[in-house]
């Protein structure tokens, strides 16, 4: 497989779904971002409103479908997309300020703010997808997450890709996008089908091969801002999923991202892709249509009633 390869991405697919109702909204410093949202007509305090966190540099319009499908069954839905991709890109990317932290902090908080003024007295959950679950910990209203449910979520520690394709991965993701951003100014994952392009902060983050979060350029800011375990401020419920497939979410990576979340008791579930007869799914692929009767019912229910059902597939990883 060639180093600029890459065919589990979710580029194919981000026109499948039709958004829905497009909003805007203002971060704390300023910045405007913007998103989608699917909502019923009456308020109903027994309702949840649902924030769906996307992986790295995949637009929201990504999770489209699934939002769709949450919102048939009774929640509304907010997607939206961090500063530097998709519905949030500046004119140019060139010396655009934005990190993993940014993306938390700032934008990921300006969702959680706008759930609040947007769907008063509703509780709020959360879905996160690779690194949407580490910015779950990052917002300062994080502490009114009710439910959240991660898909592979981690914060890309190369040791913990899988063993088959850990040289591989470590040349992709933290040797060439890396210098391909330095002759850039930010790095152009578009073109390359790799991904959006995303933000030079951000590449930053992703790259540089620390073990712990606030080991990161923008964890170090949040560190010397007395910010550097802001994950204790959730206490939801929180299932977080992973396939045994995923190079990204293996068991190591899952965990590495769960220890943060000291204030919650987090359900690891692990799937097979031969659990629901499939021979791959990866860490994109969850969240195509094709699994909505398979796989997107154990995030519905989780939602639901805070437990899985047990018809789920997959088996639960005891946490250390």
């Amino acid at each position: 497989m060639s180093l600029l390869s890459c065919p589990d991405q979710p580029t194919a697919h981000l026109t499948a779904a039709a958004p829905g109702e497009a909003f805007s909204e203002p971060a704390a410093d300023g910045f405007t971002l913007g998103g989608f949202s699917w909502s019923h007509a009456r308020p109903d305090p027994t309702r949840a409103v649902v924030i769906i966190n996307a992986a790295t540099s995949v637009r929201c319009r990504y999770y489209a479908r699934f939002a769709e499908y949450l919102f048939a069954n009774g929640f509304d839905v907010m997607t939206y997309d961090y500063r530097g991709i998709g519905e949030s890109r500046p004119a140019s990317l060139k010396g655009f300020k934005a990190s993993w932290s940014d993306w938390g902090a700032l934008d990921f908080e300006a969702m959680l703010q706008r759930a609040q003024r947007e769907f008063p007295g509703q509780p709020v959950d959360v879905v996160g997808h690779s690194f949407g679950g580490c910015a779950l910990g990052l917002g300062a209203s994080a502490g009114v997450i009710r439910r959240a449910a991660t898909m592979g979520a981690q914060f890309a520690y190369w040791r913990d890709y899988s063993r088959e394709q850990r040289w591989r991965m470590l040349g992709k993701w933290h040797l060439a996008m890396p210098l391909l951003t330095r002759l850039y100014g930010y790095f152009p994952g578009k073109r390359l089908g790799w991904m959006e392009d995303t933000p030079a902060g951000v590449v930053n983050d992703w790259s540089l091969p620390h073990p712990r979060f606030e080991g990161r350029p923008s964890g170090r800011r949040l560190a010397a801002n007395r910010q550097g375990q802001p994950f204790a401020r959730v206490s939801a419920q929180i299932l977080a999923i992973s396939l045994s497939d995923d190079p990204f979410g293996t068991v190591p990576a899952i965990e590495r991202l769960l220890g943060y979340f000291s204030h919650s008791t987090p359900t690891h579930l692990r799937i097979s892709p031969q659990d629901i007869g499939e021979t791959e799914v990866g860490h994109f692929a969850f969240f195509h249509s094709r699994f909505q009767s398979r796989l997107w019912p154990i995030i519905l229910g989780w939602l639901q009633h805070g437990e899985l059902d047990s018809r789920s597939p997959g088996r639960i990883i005891p946490l250390p």
